[in-house]
């Protein structure tokens, strides 16, 4: 298996038809960030038009156009990747643009594959939002509010499109969806490169350095939350199980997260837990992340999955001044947070 250091980064774009994608994936391919990219256009339908759509350039364009990115996308996508694998030292990371209509969940679970993971990682997944039409796509299309549950990093396009109050209803939907991903406004997707691409935003540990309380059931009151939110402000320092899912003043939505916060948790309780909740609830738990706490262990163990496929690993040790607590955050439908808060308070020590 490959050092994780040497691994080659993933960064996929998803949003919804319109929103701004192929706009920002030219953005990169012209950027002068002097890294050679691989990039992977899926399509719908049998025409493809979104190859002939990006700028030309050095980089290797694979365009799969299997007409439904549900079903068969996570062969199609690994079956490129293996070859591109093929080919080493021809590109420096991989860009995977989505069509419009997809379901992120079959990308992301191509990386938690052992064929997959062995030679790449996944960076970030990037979701480009259409300011001005986002309220009709998130009431009427549930893919739009799939791709937002999904994304490590979000980008709120066409900002200049709408209207200042019209731009913070946006903001905190979207916001409400998806507490965890970092936001920004952009228009025509102009971003300094910088922030969305080696991020390391899927991996949770890197995420983690470089903010630590973002699992925090109040990460999302930082800096980056829009004007005029009217979202419940908790106490940093309740110690129990608690639940996060403010109020969308655009919809109502049927996506919400979850955040809970516990003390130290005992392994032989919480896998078997963990194992049976994925295996019964995986269809409505479209990502889960978190930092246990595990008793007799001196190290961090970080854990993140998509629907039914989880995955963890020991990490580093416990600073002398970190209290050991156990946070747990879970974005998807249907989520019952009752249940969920009472699962994780009988695997406490």
């Amino acid at each position: 298996m490959q050092d994780a250091a040497t691994k080659i980064p993933v960064t996929v774009l998803t949003g919804y038809l319109g929103a701004g994608k192929t706009t920002l994936l030219n953005r990169i391919l012209t950027g002068t960030h002097g890294k050679r990219y691989a990039v992977i256009v899926n399509e719908f339908g049998e025409i493809g038009i979104d190859n002939d759509l990006i700028v030309e350039s050095d980089e290797e364009i694979y365009e799969m156009n299997n007409g439904c990115v549900c079903c068969t996308v996570r062969g199609d996508l690994i079956g490129v990747l293996e070859r591109l694998m093929r080919r080493p030292g021809r590109f420096d990371a991989i860009l995977v643009e989505t069509t419009g209509l997809a379901d992120p969940a079959p990308v992301a679970q191509t990386f938690f594959m052992d064929e997959v993971r062995e030679a790449t990682t996944l960076d970030a997944i990037v979701t480009v939002v259409d300011a001005r039409h986002f309220p009709m796509q998130i009431r009427d299309c549930p893919e739009a509010e799939d791709q937002i549950a999904f994304a490590d990093v979000v980008l709120v396009n066409k900002a200049d499109l709408v209207s200042a109050e019209e731009l913070a209803a946006v903001e905190a939907a979207v916001r409400a969806i998806n507490p965890y991903a970092e936001m920004h406004r952009t228009q025509r997707s102009e971003i300094a490169l910088e922030r969305i691409l080696n991020r390391g935003a899927f991996d949770l540990q890197r995420a983690l350095e470089h903010d630590p309380d973002f699992l925090h059931h109040d990460h999302a009151h930082g800096p980056h939350c829009a004007p005029g939110c009217d979202h419940e402000h908790h106490d940093h320092e309740h110690a129990h199980g608690h639940a996060h899912a403010a109020p969308s003043p655009i919809h109502d939505r049927t996506v919400h997260s979850v955040s809970l916060q516990t003390g130290e948790i005992d392994g032989d309780r919480f896998f078997p837990w963990i194992h049976a909740l994925t295996q019964a609830e995986g269809a409505n738990i479209l990502r889960m992340k978190g930092i246990l706490a595990l008793r007799g262990e001196d190290r961090r163990y970080v854990i993140q999955g998509v629907h039914m496929i989880v995955e963890g690993e020991r990490q580093r040790p416990w600073k002398p001044d970190e209290v050991r607590r156990s946070r747990l955050v879970f974005i998807g439908r249907n989520l019952q947070d009752e249940r969920l808060r009472a699962g994780l308070q009988a695997c406490l020590v």
